[in-house]
């Protein structure tokens, strides 16, 4: 009786609050549930060391702000090196934010495209205005980043169709939205050695945003979801055809690497 008193209470609830309901449904344990139900998941994605997807790791990260909603500077250092390895790279961006990733990505790439909410429409949503016009901050003057406006889930991307050897997800990362972007940017990957990286995988590098795990799974077909991994170290999950070693890791892992960060300020 109990139970049933909880189960009554929470349905007016959400009668009175409808808004409740995408919490329930966003709920981590609900979408870790699905994700083992429909693809046999429990762990997540295998793992890849990010040695072997760059075995001459050696980047410089600039700009990093290190301030809220960036990326880490080996998330900024795996987009650079990444680019690195394609000859005359093209390289496109859903998620803008302060352009930090893809000015990064602009001085190893020849060609940059962003897609970002627009402006008006950010603050219509009654974002705040400091916060609006700090998009673009690093990569607005640069001369090969083209910085276009939209919705990614109504934005019409058949112009850009096969052109595009790196592609980074960094938008919404709630499951609708990280599945209409996944769905998307397979139809942009140039050709089967492109490749597709999601941010915010996790929250850190060993746990699993199951939301963002489970559009990742939706939005890429049968045939290639074997090639989808998690990258060490980074908050990153990858697409990639490279025949590559990957590995579940152990909880609390022996560190089998570390990195030299010169921080320098400007």
């Amino acid at each position: 009786m109990k139970k049933l008193k909880k189960f009554i209470k929470a349905i007016l609830l959400i009668l009175k609050q409808p808004s409740l309901l995408n919490k329930i449904l966003d709920d981590d344990d609900i979408n870790k549930q699905q994700v083992i139900a429909k693809f046999n998941l429990p762990e997540g994605l295998k793992t890849i060391d990010i040695i072997d997807l760059l075995p001459n790791f050696n980047e410089t990260v600039e700009p990093f702000c290190s301030l809220d909603g960036g990326s880490t500077p080996i998330d900024l250092a795996l987009l650079k090196g990444l680019a690195q390895q394609k000859n005359d790279c093209k390289y496109f961006e859903i998620g803008t934010w302060r352009g930090e990733s893809v000015a990064n990505v602009a001085s190893a790439a020849k060609e940059c495209v962003t897609l970002n909410l627009p402006d008006e429409e950010m603050l219509k949503m009654g974002l705040d205005k400091n916060y609006v016009e700090l998009h673009r901050y690093y990569s607005k003057a640069l001369k090969n980043v083209t910085h276009l406006q939209g919705n990614s889930l109504s934005f019409d991307f058949k112009t850009f169709y096969q052109k595009f050897d790196l592609i980074f997800i960094d938008g919404d990362h709630h499951y609708e939205s990280v599945k209409s972007d996944t769905e998307n940017a397979f139809k942009l990957l140039k050709d089967k050695n492109s490749i597709i990286v999601w941010h915010d995988y996790g929250n850190n590098p060993n746990d699993i945003r199951w939301d963002v795990l489970k559009g990742m799974l939706e939005g890429t077909t049968e045939e290639n979801r074997k090639y989808l991994y998690r990258v060490s170290n980074t908050l990153c999950a990858i697409y990639t055809t490279l025949p590559i070693k990957s590995f579940y890791p152990a909880n609390f892992q022996t560190p089998n690497k570390y990195f030299s960060l010169a921080i320098k300020s400007h």
